[in-house]
């Protein structure tokens, strides 16, 4: 079986994807074939590309793969493959992800996996036969053979832990907005936030958007739906702007609120320096490869805080925390509860007071942290590595038909 491999550095799970399908052998004790093709990924060289349109037809003729794989959904790469009649293998890192409502989506040679199931939900129930669900992964292989050594263990070593973005140091479209919109309807958004933040497993918000609001905000931020796709502006103000700033109203306060209880690591981007409230030790960022496998393996306890706008899904460091062999204190997610066994393989908390009562808890319970954490890593290791991910993509090739 042939591959072709749309190489795509950015996305720190593209290197422990293409180690799991060079490691793949099938039932006959066949390697694929792969073939690596380097992507300059950006939204709009996903979209419209004229050359790469002009040159991989050429490339899919000369070496005829079965299918083709990226991560997120590349349009211009749906284009060309349907045309071709080669199946395409997008598998969704990203969320809020606009080029999924790309018009392309429906081409029959997809097999389009969300790691959502919220949203394959509402792509199914629309009528869109080329998604299907799968939840990220991570490389256990990679992750079980880093062993910290003694200075290591005393410069990550830690009882708190939270690695990630505050979001703070992207584009922030709420800031952008909130002066030139009414004060009512400025209050209406910020009323949207302060009761999402009150409910975890659930988003109301592109619900909440009413039309006059969503006229307001569209002219303020002169952001419209793309004329390829079939995104609403319900869509793209409450996942670029309003969840976005929820996230970080969300982060900052549970941070800040841990840190007069607990110390705790922060590891984030440079940007995010200015971020060091009592108890709150800004170390920086961690690098994916070579610092955050420490991080979660030595700290006694890692958070998660998901991105408002990932409803239902597991996010990938939560894999990265649970394949490290990490504890994993979450806010609840609906995929994490069906995947995973709250309580035996990772731990939720429903509030904000019961974040600091589960890290009482598990500050003073050592045993029972490190048996949650072993349990988590071992249902890693079976259910949700990339070389199991790859087997069931396979398997998704071989059955379908365009």
């Amino acid at each position: 079986m042939k591959l072709l491999y749309l190489d795509i550095p950015i996305f720190f799970a593209n290197r422990d994807m293409l180690e799991a399908f060079q490691e793949y052998v099938d039932e006959d004790g066949e390697h694929l074939q792969i073939l690596r093709y380097m992507f300059n990924y950006t939204e709009e060289s996903a979209r419209k590309n004229p050359e790469f349109e002009a040159e991989f037809p050429g490339i899919l003729k000369e070496h005829s793969p079965d299918f083709v794989f990226s991560f997120n959904f590349l349009p211009v790469v749906s284009k060309v493959c349907n045309v071709a009649g080669i199946k395409y293998v997008s598998w969704i890192y990203d969320n809020p992800e606009i080029l999924l409502y790309s018009y392309h989506v429906i081409n029959k040679c997809n097999i389009v996996l969300m790691f959502d199931s919220k949203q394959f939900e509402t792509f199914r129930k629309g009528g869109i036969k080329t998604v299907e669900y799968m939840p990220l992964a991570a490389s256990t292989r990679r992750l079980d053979a880093m062993i910290p050594d003694d200075e290591t263990v005393s410069k990550y070593s830690a009882d708190i832990a939270f690695v990630g973005s505050l979001y703070t140091e992207r584009r922030r479209y709420y800031d952008e907005i909130a002066e030139k919109i009414t004060p009512y309807t400025l209050g209406y958004i910020d009323g949207m936030i302060r009761g999402q933040l009150q409910v975890d497993g659930v988003n109301v918000m592109e619900e909440a958007l009413r039309p006059e609001i969503v006229d307001e905000i569209q002219k303020a931020s002169n952001i419209y739906p793309h004329a390829d796709s079939a995104e609403t502006r319900e869509y793209l103000y409450a996942n670029y702007i309003i969840n976005r700033q929820a996230t970080i109203i969300e982060r900052r306060e549970i941070l800040t609120m841990i840190g007069e209880k607990h110390p705790l690591n922060l590891y984030t981007y440079a940007e995010n320096n200015e971020f060091n409230p009592k108890g709150v030790i800004n170390k920086g960022a961690a690098e994916y490869f070579v610092e955050m496998p420490y991080v979660f393996k030595l700290s006694r306890i890692n958070l998660n805080i998901t991105l408002r706008s990932i409803q239902n899904a597991i996010p990938l460091r939560c894999y990265d925390i649970l394949g490290a062999g990490g504890f994993l204190l979450s806010n609840y997610q609906v995929d994490l509860a069906r995947h995973f066994v709250p309580g035996e393989d990772y731990v939720f908390y429903e509030n904000r007071k019961d974040i600091l009562n589960k890290i009482e808890y598990y500050l003073s319970h050592e045993d029972e942290r490190k048996a949650i954490a072993k349990n988590g890593h071992d249902k890693v290791q079976k259910e949700h590595t990339f070389d199991v991910r790859v087997k069931q993509i396979i398997d998704l090739v071989k059955a379908k038909d365009i």
